[in-house]
């Protein structure tokens, strides 16, 4: 073995790991994962039914095909913030409202567990950014400090326009802004 060849050495499941961990550090990861563990439950347990002893216990409501449909909207938004990451803002605002929703139609929206999974997830979804990768010492590219990159990222970088003769009055303007050679 050459020392160049670092990869044949290295475990299966830790590389899998890794990229699993790539692939979850580039997109709203945790807002999918609550969105999608919010849905289940309001779909779930309007078609549930409890057996205790020899007498059934039936949670089934009228609005059980209510209660499917926000149950699978969830989950396909949760879907949606993992595999398309670019509509993050729209899938947040639309589970956030779903939640809201399944208060009154799906068993006070899942015996409030669907409810406040699906309000969170949401949430995540809206707040969730990418992030910048760092140097190696854990600052930003190029030296920057934290402040100084945070603020770019706020406000954008800072441009300063370009002097013009007639709008700062200066002397190539005297003449009426017409330019004679010589």
């Amino acid at each position: 073995m050459s020392p160049e060849s670092t990869g044949q050495n290295e475990h299966h499941i830790s590389v899998l790991r890794r990229r699993f961990r790539a692939w979850r550090g580039n997109r709203p990861f945790w807002a999918g994962l609550f969105t999608i563990l919010g849905g289940l439950p309001i779909a779930y347990f309007p078609y549930a039914s409890l057996k205790l002893g020899n007498m059934t216990l039936a949670m089934s409501t009228t609005a059980g095909a209510g209660s499917l449909i926000i149950g699978v909207l969830l989950v396909t938004l949760g879907l949606t913030m993992w595999f398309h990451h670019i509509v993050r803002v729209f899938a947040g605002v639309a589970a956030i409202l779903l939640a809201l929703v399944s208060i009154p139609v799906a068993n006070i929206g899942g015996f409030v567990i669907g409810f406040l999974f699906s309000l969170v997830g949401g949430a995540l979804s809206i707040s969730w950014a990418r992030g910048e990768p760092e140097d190696a010492d854990g600052t930003p590219p190029a030296g920057r400090t934290h402040e100084e990159h945070s603020a770019d990222a706020l406000h954008g970088p800072v441009t300063v326009p370009q002097q013009q003769g007639a709008a700062f009055g200066t002397a190539a303007d005297a003449d009426g802004g017409s330019h004679r050679a010589g």
